[in-house]
C-alpha cells in the first residue's frame, strides 16, 4: 500500500468487484427517503426563498450558507426533478467522478483500485453521499480543479489553468472553506516555478491576469462568497479566551479525525469504552493519526504533488480553527486524505505489512457494514423515521410517511420540515 503498489491478479479481480458493488448499493440509496440533516432544511429554505420569495429579513434571506449548492437545487427545481432520488443520483455522479479524475492525477502515486475502494468505503461518504449537502459537489468541483491544475504542470497549458481557478471558484460558492484551494494553486504557481517565475510572469501576462481576478473576486465579492459571514461567527467563542478556543478546538477536530481513520463514529463505540474515557481516547488517537499523516505527507518518500500538500495543509488549518464539531467537515478532502496514506510504508516490515493487512480489513468491515446497515434503514419507512439523525425529525418523517405519529408522547411537530419532506420526497 505504498508508491506504485502492485496488486496481484486475484486481488485486482476482488478489488474491482468491491468497487462495483460498493457503487450498487450507493445508487441503491436512490430508493431511500429524502435524509433531512439540519444543514439540508437550511438549503431547502434558502432555495424557496431565492426561487419564490421570502420575508425580508427572514432566517432564509440571511442565511450565510453560500449560493453554490442551492443553485444546484434550484437547477433541479426547475427541470421538475427535484427529489430524493434525483439528490442522491447527483451526489453518486459526483463523487465517482471525482474519484475519475483523482485516479487519473494520482495514478503514478497510489493504486486507483485502493484509492476509490478506501474511500467509497468510508463511513462518512457513504452517509453523506445519501444527503442534500454540499460535500460531495465540493469534492467533484475541487477534484476537477487539481486535474486542472495537474494538466497545466505538466502541459504548460494556460487554458487548463484557467479552469483549474474557475473550478476553484465553484468550489468556493460551495463551500467558503474552498479559499484555502484557491491559496493552495496560488502558492502551487510559485512552488513549481520558484526559479524561472519571473520569466514566466513577464512572457505570459495571463499568470497576471488569473492571479489579479481572483484578488478582486476575494476581496471585493468576500461578502458575495459568504466569507465575511463565515469569519464573524468566530466572534462568539472567540470572546471566551482564545486558549479555550484553541483547546476547544482541537479537541473536537482530532476527535473527528480519529472517527474517519479508524472508520467508525465516536458515539457508536463511547458507551463501550469503561470509566467515560472514550472522548479522551479518542483526542489522543486523533492527534497521533493526524502526526502520522502529517510525517507521511511530508516524509521523502511521498511523491504526492506540491500543490496538494499545500491545499491539505491550507484545509486543515482552517478547520482546526473552526469552532464547531462535525466528522464532514473532513469529507471534502478525505480521498486525498486516503491517498496520502495509501503511501505509509506499509509494505517496510513483516510487522508493519500485517497491521496494514489487519487495518485494511476492519476498514473494510466497518465501511461494508456502514453501507448495509444505511440501506437496512433507509429501505424500512418506520425503522428510517425512527433512526435516521438519531430520531431527530422521527415526528416530521412519521406524518409524512404515515399521516401520523406512531408516538403517544409525540408534541414537536416542525410544519416546515413536514412541507420539505412533502414537496421534495
Amino acid at each position: 500500500m505504498q508508491t506504485n503498489y502492485m496488486l496481484n491478479p486475484g486481488p485486482k479481480v476482488l478489488f474491482q468487484a468491491l468497487i462495483y458493488g460498493l457503487a450498487a448499493l450507493y445508487l441503491a440509496s436512490c430508493f431511500t427517503p429524502l435524509h433531512l440533516h439540519i444543514d439540508s432544511v437550511r438549503y431547502y429554505n434558502i432555495k424557496d426563498c431565492l426561487e419564490f420569495g421570502c420575508e425580508k429579513g427572514s432566517f432564509a434571506d440571511t442565511d450565510y450558507l453560500p449560493y453554490g449548492y442551492t443553485a444546484l437545487l434550484i437547477l433541479l427545481s426547475k427541470l421538475g426533478v427535484l427529489s430524493a432520488f434525483s439528490i442522491v443520483l447527483v451526489n453518486c455522479f459526483y463523487i465517482f467522478g471525482a474519484l475519475w479524475l483523482l485516479k487519473k492525477l494520482l495514478t503514478e502515486q497510489v493504486h486507483p483500485l485502493l484509492l476509490v475502494s478506501v474511500a467509497l468505503l468510508n463511513w462518512t461518504i457513504i452517509k453523506f453521499a445519501a444527503h442534500p449537502l454540499s460535500e460531495m459537489q465540493y469534492i467533484f468541483f475541487s477534484s476537477a480543479s487539481l486535474y486542472c491544475f495537474h494538466r497545466y504542470i505538466k502541459k504548460k497549458s494556460f487554458v487548463s489553468l484557467g479552469f483549474a481557478f474557475l473550478f476553484a471558484l465553484l468550489t468556493t460558492l460551495t463551500r467558503a472553506v474552498g479559499i484555502s484551494l484557491v491559496g493552495a494553486l496560488c502558492a502551487g504557481i510559485v512552488w513549481q516555478h520558484k526559479d524561472e517565475l519571473l520569466r514566466i510572469i513577464k512572457k505570459n501576462k495571463l499568470v497576471l491576469v488569473v492571479l489579479a481576478l481572483v484578488l478582486v473576486v476575494v476581496v471585493f465579492f468576500a461578502r458575495q462568497l459568504k466569507l465575511v459571514d463565515y469569519t464573524s461567527l468566530l466572534k462568539e467563542p472567540l470572546e471566551q479566551g482564545i486558549g479555550n478556543f484553541v483547546l476547544t478546538n482541537l479537541r473536537w477536530h482530532f476527535t473527528e479525525i480519529t472517527e474517519v481513520f479508524l472508520n467508525i463514529p465516536f458515539l457508536k463505540v463511547q458507551g463501550y469504552v469503561p470509566g467515560g474515557m472514550g472522548k479522551t481516547i479518542f483526542v489522543l488517537l486523533g492527534i497521533l493519526l493526524y502526526l502520522w499523516f502529517l510525517l507521511t505527507m511530508f516524509s521523502k518518500r511521498s511523491t504526492i504533488p506540491a500543490f496538494i500538500r499545500i491545499y491539505l495543509v491550507f484545509y486543515s488549518l482552517i478547520i482546526f480553527n473552526w469552532p464547531y464539531y462535525d466528522p464532514r467537515f473532513w469529507v471534502p478532502v478525505l480521498p486525498l486524505m486516503v491517498a496520502v496514506m495509501l503511501q505509509a510504508p506499509f509494505n517496510r516490515t513483516a510487522l508493519t505489512r500485517l497491521f496494514g493487512r489487519v487495518y485494511f480489513a476492519v476498514y473494510a468491515i466497518l465501511g461494508l457494514v456502514a453501507v448495509a446497515y444505511g440501506l437496512y434503514v433507509g429501505l424500512d419507512k418506520e425503522r428510517f423515521a425512527r433512526q435516521h439523525a438519531a430520531g431527530y425529525y422521527r415526528n416530521e418523517y412519521e406524518i409524512h410517511f404515515f399521516g401520523k405519529t406512531l408516538s403517544d408522547t409525540a408534541v414537536q411537530k416542525d410544519s416546515n420540515v413536514i412541507e420539505i419532506l412533502k414537496r421534495y420526497d
